[in-house]
């Protein structure tokens, strides 16, 4: 299929969210028109952000309320638009069929459409690297787009922690099906690592745990990343910008996956010394680390931190296909700090300043 056309029509489901809301800002800065589309677009708390965007003012972009678990709720929205750019979650990773069900009535929207060229499917890497049994990772320690879980593995289910993983897959998978059957559009899939950078709404804090993790350690206390492994990650400008290309692109294909990631790895506890390095002028209290895992779980730290480390990211397609540079994590975790002080009103624990005798000391030595 072709893609959308120079400052056709988008519209982005979840565009309230921390990733949603860069899309539609990129969308809007290449001269596109945007639909944002919001669970309620009267909840100035998650839309005023998108209200200040000087392509609101103009009318280029407009706000539409859609609720996803709302069977026809992108009927009229959809009508019109050149792409889409599904970014939404749905709010139950751990029911396949009301996934499917949510999957069916999008697909539903972009087959009534008649004008929809191009459908990019936020997924996630939990779908490539997602794994019951961690020492899958050691035997394909290569994560790439056409790495998936093992899903032959009889424990891989929504009760063993597997729900999110699965369900994308199963996102995925429908698209491009539904896409190859209509034969009028084309279904791309985004699978974003873990996405850091600034917020661009106070609420959009709690809206992912990466950015949510950064504030904790702000505040003083943060807790031991599951299963030991190091963060994988994106910047959020970069994540949507991977979203975009994949819009515009002429030589993707329907079904393909593109992951989002700068390949950067840092366990937890680096993440958190690194804002004092680059931020030094916040005094940031060194934050205490918390790990909440059971006895069993931390006799394997070493071994499952050696796992990890076996781990070789890679992101050869984004590059080589899309032309995408990412930004270095230094950047997104300074940036993402920065906005999570200046927007959400974060305040940091900070160290004591220094007393008059002390200083003199300072001096002397």
């Amino acid at each position: 299929m072709a893609p959308i056309p120079k400052q056709g029509v988008v519209a982005v489901t979840g565009a309230a969210g921390f990733l949603g809301g860069w899309v539609v800002r990129r969308l809007l800065d290449r001269g596109y028109r945007v639909r944002a589309c919001v669970r309620s677009a009267d909840d100035p708390i998650r839309t005023d952000f998108l209200k200040a965007m000087p392509g609101y003012a103009s009318g280029r972009l407009t706000l539409h309320g859609a609720d996803l678990d709302q069977a026809g709720c992108f009927d009229a929205i959809f009508e019109g638009c050149h792409g889409v750019a599904h970014v939404s979650h749905v709010s139950n990773y751990a029911d396949p069929d009301y996934v499917r069900g949510v999957c069916d009535h999008v697909i539903a929207a972009v087959n009534r459409s008649g004008s929809v060229n191009r459908v990019v499917v936020t997924s996630s890497v939990a779908a490539v690297i997602s794994e019951v049994d961690i020492h899958e990772v050691a035997r394909r320690p290569v994560f790439y787009e056409d790495r998936y879980p093992d899903e032959m593995n009889p424990k891989r289910t929504p009760e063993r922690g597997q729900g999110y993983s699965m369900a994308k897959l199963i996102a995925e998978r429908a698209f491009a099906e539904a896409a190859e059957a209509s034969g009028q559009w084309d279904a791309v899939t985004c699978c974003p690592g873990d996405n850091v950078g600034p917020i661009q709404s106070a609420h959009q804090k709690d809206m992912g745990p990466w950015q949510h993790h950064i504030e904790t350690m702000l505040l003083g206390r943060y807790v031991q990343n599951g299963a030991y492994r190091p963060w994988m990650t994106v910047d959020v400008r970069d994540d949507a910008e991977v979203h975009i290309r994949l819009l515009e692109n002429l030589e993707v294909k329907n079904g393909e996956r593109y992951i989002a990631w700068s390949t950067d790895k840092r366990n937890v506890e680096d993440i958190a010394a690194h804002i004092s390095r680059l931020l030094p002028e916040l005094r940031l209290a060194p934050p205490e680390l918390v790990d909440p895992f059971p006895d069993r779980i931390k006799a394997r730290e070493a071994e499952l931190r050696g796992i990890w480390a076996l781990a070789e990211l890679r992101n050869d397609r984004a590059r080589n296909v899309l032309g995408v540079q990412f930004r270095s994590l230094d950047q997104s975790i300074r940036d993402c700090v920065e906005s999570l002080i200046a927007i959400a009103k974060v305040q940091p624990n900070q160290l004591a300043a220094p007393t008059a005798d002390a200083e003199v000391g300072e001096m002397v030595g």
